[in-house]
């Protein structure tokens, strides 16, 4: 190895623990950073505790606490997501000690719901920040502007948004503590085009397998409702709901290609339950009656069905891109959804009304 990268041994990097952490979020930060030979302490609020995954793959003892910690002696400092961050910023010793590393110009990295600390810590206002979707608004509300990116490097400051992300922020974090260089190998954190799903895989992250499964389940759902919407389409009469079906299946058709597409890419293969998908469709649709209601509502009910699923999927493997094809199919399905219920509320004679305004709330134009 070069000087440059020997230079990344003398690294001491806090990585913070609690209960329900997302286990690869605390996995794959904290393998990249050992097997780059850096010097990782585990710091949790409690010194006899075992600290838990949210999955129950990971139990772990933590080196020191915050409380005891002094940020001046670490380079950087990671804070994994799940239901973690909303117990470590309960704690005040732990934002302390994340608002000190800020402060000392220390790295500070935060995936998933790990922005939730630096919330905490009023660390956010003026910063470019990303994070799970799902407190894009508490970060905006923060003062941060929010971006949905993989990676968003403001400064010090490295965020992620997922576990899908995970390969491209270790990465982040290892090159910005000086482990890079031909020897190391680490793509282009910008690289879409990179297997990231073999970097994660080595710091203990997704399997191929494991996205295969993954693959094969969304393409599963996929080919269950291309069929079941097709026979929807064959019994509707209303030009209004013939419109959405066709929108639907049009999505269908393209997530399905975007699915074999990978899986032949991976050099997998549609699993049997993948194949005979759209069979279980074709007897659930013999199965529903003609009335224009009971079918809408059938629809709308295989859609919400999907949401779940693929919402599922979503979070579970640390491979960008399955991740962005799940993303992109429970997208499409959130507005099938919005699709869905609009027509069936007009079709029983309710209308939506828009939401009124808060008073005294800013109209933005």
């Amino acid at each position: 190895m070069t000087d440059h990268n020997n230079h990344s041994t003398n690294k001491k990097v806090a990585i913070l623990i609690e209960q329900a952490v997302e286990d690869a979020e605390f996995t794959v930060p904290y393998n990249g950073l050992k097997q780059a030979g850096m010097e990782v302490v585990v710091l949790g609020s409690r010194m006899n505790e075992k600290y838990n995954g949210k999955q129950g793959k990971l139990s772990v003892q933590a080196d020191a606490t915050t409380t005891e910690a002094i940020a001046a002696e670490f380079d950087a400092v990671v804070i994994p997501g799940g239901m973690a961050p909303d117990k470590m910023r309960r704690n005040p010793n732990t934002v302390r000690f994340v608002q000190e590393a800020i402060q000392q110009g220390k790295l500070v990295a935060a995936v998933c719901h790990g922005p939730q600390v630096l919330i905490e810590g009023d660390l956010l206002k003026g910063k470019q920040v990303t994070g799970f979707s799902a407190i894009a608004k508490d970060i905006i509300n923060a003062g941060g502007n929010y971006l949905d990116e993989p990676v968003v490097v403001d400064g010090n400051l490295i965020t992620s948004r997922e576990p899908g992300d995970l390969p491209i922020f270790t990465t982040a974090i290892l090159s910005r503590l000086g482990y890079g260089g031909k020897d190391a190998a680490l793509p282009n954190e910008k690289d879409i085009t990179a297997e990231w799903w073999k970097l994660a895989d080595a710091w203990g992250g997704s399997t191929k397998g494991d996205i295969a499964k993954g693959l094969n389940s969304a393409l599963g759902g996929e080919r269950y409702s291309l069929e079941a919407f097709e026979k929807y389409l064959e019994k509707e009469s209303d030009s209004e709901v013939k419109s959405v079906f066709q929108e639907i299946i049009a999505n269908k058709q393209r997530h399905i290609g975007k699915l074999e597409t990978y899986l032949q890419l991976l050099d997998e293969k549609p699993s049997l339950g993948a194949n005979i998908a759209n069979q279980y469709a074709k007897v659930k649709t013999a199965l529903t009656g003609s009335d224009d209601i009971y079918q809408l509502r059938s629809a709308l009910g295989d859609v919400q069905t999907g949401i779940g699923d693929i919402g599922n999927l979503s979070a579970m493997f640390t491979d960008p891109v399955a991740t962005a094809v799940f993303k992109e199919i429970y997208h499409d399905l959130l507005k099938s959804e919005q699709r869905l219920a609009k027509v069936y509320r007009a079709r029983i004679g309710v209308q939506i009304q828009p939401p009124k305004p808060t008073t005294g709330a800013a109209v933005s134009m």
